[in-house]
């Protein structure tokens, strides 16, 4: 199953010179892509709740209307729960990015990223993947950091080999199914050991568990 033949793409960001180049960008997406665009967080909420059909939001944090964490919330609660929100900002701030991850954001590509690489990432989110730039990553993995070392150590201990091979994939940012060919497992049993996973780490989306691969040593980064 490839991409949506029509792709609808919500852009949040109040730079409207931003907006015209990233949709000469996203025209390299898809053939027929359809790009509606906010330019604060009231305007997104509003995109967000008249256009239930939207297959991605890119949304920049610091947008005028909300705090962006509040902004993050209420735009996650709109819109349907397979909805990807990707983070698409000029800051790189580590606790802001990953507190951006826990409230539900799917990934996090730098505005200073380039075109190739943020075709990329999206078509990986598009995928079921998850994208965070390498060196985010690896300012993300110290001790204090995410999670913590009593859990770390409780998670080593109950995952199954298999488990902490799904892992790592998953900190390299492989959907269900690439893991599942990897592997040579049904993808059924991968959706099982991922909810075991994430029961395991005590966080509660797949951003997240590629986070905590990288601070465990599973994995480098998502590439």
């Amino acid at each position: 199953m490839g991409l949506p033949s029509t792709m609808k793409i919500l852009i949040a960001d109040d730079h409207e010179l931003f907006r015209e180049g990233l949709r000469h960008v996203l025209g390299q997406l898809e053939d027929n892509v359809e790009v509606i665009e906010a330019g604060d967080f009231p305007q997104a909420f509003a995109l967000a709740e008249s256009h239930p059909d939207t297959d991605i939001v890119l949304l920049d944090l610091n947008m005028p209307g909300a705090q962006w964490d509040d902004g993050l919330t209420r735009l996650r609660a709109i819109l349907p729960g397979e909805v990807p929100v990707v983070v698409l900002s000029a800051a790189d701030d580590r606790r802001s990015v990953l507190q951006a991850v826990e409230i539900g954001a799917a990934g996090f590509i730098p505005k200073t990223s380039s075109s190739r690489v943020m075709l990329s990432a999206l078509k990986l989110v598009l995928s079921g993947g998850v994208y965070l730039p390498p060196a985010l990553i690896e300012r993300s993995t110290p001790r204090g950091e995410g999670l913590s070392p009593a859990v770390v150590e409780q998670a080593m201990s109950i995952l199954t080999p298999r488990q902490r091979e799904v892992l790592g994939l998953l900190g390299e940012g492989k959907s269900n199914k690439e893991i599942a060919r990897i592997l040579e497992l049904a993808e059924g049993t991968v959706k099982l050991h991922v909810t075991a996973i994430l029961k395991a780490l005590n966080v509660n989306n797949r951003t997240r568990a590629v986070v905590a691969a990288a601070q465990m040593g599973l994995t480098s980064a998502p590439q």
